[in-house]
């Protein structure tokens, strides 16, 4: 099961209730994949339907959740890409100052 969510979080209540929302995933057994991006293995159906259930339990009242249901053999071909890590073009020059 991959979780898929965009929840406002302007207003300090808005905040607490993505807060809790993400909580629960990590409490329900969900794994951080990104920031708003959650994953769980389930064994079967029967699994996900009950995991499907309990996070519309725990729905937050705004924003935008989504799920999606793949078999672990389509989760197994995902790829993770990489960009290459830039170094500064100019290295950082620092001046000593002296107090008189």
């Amino acid at each position: 099961m991959l979780v898929f969510f965009d929840l406002p979080v302007k207003e300090k209540a808005a905040q607490k209730a993505a807060t809790r929302f993400r909580n629960f995933l990590l409490k329900d057994g969900y794994q951080m994949v990104q920031y708003s991006v959650y994953a769980r293995v389930c064994n079967g159906y029967d699994a996900v339907a009950t995991h499907e259930r309990r996070l519309k339990q725990n729905l937050p009242a705004n924003g935008s959740v989504r799920l999606l249901v793949i078999t672990e053999r389509q989760y197994e071909s995902i790829q993770i890409l990489l960009g290459e890590r830039r170094q500064a073009d100019t290295p950082v020059a620092y001046e000593q100052l002296t107090l008189l």
